[in-house]
């Protein structure tokens, strides 16, 4: 059984890895849009804060996707959705 794709559309459960990919993109383009703005006014240089955000940009997603599909596997926090009952 491969608990990614089975348990996917159920909540609660595991996510799979393209949901994870996912929420890695859209968390690193919100993140890299305050690095470069971080950036351009700590330095005042607009090309020095889109060489930052560029690089962080594609470290961070790789540490995000990793960071998510470790505390995937933790159990801590994770409760098993009630069954509907049906009368």
């Amino acid at each position: 059984m491969k608990p990614d794709a089975d348990n996917a559309a159920k909540p609660g459960l595991l996510e799979n890895h393209s949901r994870s990919l996912l929420k890695a993109f859209s968390w690193r383009a919100t993140g890299t849009l305050d690095t470069i703005l971080i950036s351009f006014i700590v330095t005042g240089k607009i090309k020095l804060a889109l060489s930052i955000g560029f690089v962080e940009l594609f470290t961070k997603i790789g540490l995000y996707y990793c960071h998510e599909r470790v505390w995937n596997r933790v159990q801590f926090g994770k409760v098993q959705p009630r069954e509907d009952y049906e009368i």
